[in-house]
């Protein structure tokens, strides 16, 4: 893991290329929303969601592999390119951020369930649940908080 570098979200470089994790990521962690509605979304990520969050960038030998999105405390996004998980770069990920937050909060889609497994194995705690995702699909999402120890 000494190979991973994590900087700052750069608009005119990074915002293509987080654009295809998030996609690539999304095809294979959320198959039940479909991909013509990733697809979609992804025009949002670009254009919408990395502008107004504050976005740190993983990369080895320089090149993103990874992203994590804040909104003060709450993580609107957690992605690793597929060829790069389970090396750790998640949990990286989440370690700075809680040099910036005093906690973390997080919604996951519960269908998602390696996500789920991953967010409780860094000590997340579900704190509650709800029927619908942001747009009113029938996809469960669980609330989670991640205390400063």
């Amino acid at each position: 893991m000494h190979d991973v570098t994590i900087r700052a979200f750069d608009p005119a470089t990074d915002t293509e290329k987080l654009s295809k994790i998030w996609l690539d990521a999304s095809l294979l962690a959320h198959p039940f929303i479909g991909r013509a509605r990733l697809l979609q979304q992804r025009r949002l990520i670009e254009e919408t969601y990395l502008p107004a969050a504050e976005t740190w960038v993983a990369c080895r030998s320089q090149e993103p592999v990874g992203f994590i999105s804040l909104m003060e405390n709450f993580i609107g996004g957690l992605f690793v390119a597929p060829a790069h998980q389970g090396q750790g770069i998640g949990r990286r990920l989440i370690t700075h951020a809680l040099t910036r937050c005093d906690e973390l909060t997080l919604e996951v889609y519960t269908e998602n369930a390696g996500a789920l497994r991953f967010y409780l194995a860094q000590g997340f705690e579900e704190i509650s649940r709800r029927p619908q995702d942001d747009e009113g699909f029938p996809f469960e999402n669980a609330r989670l908080r991640l205390p400063v120890s």
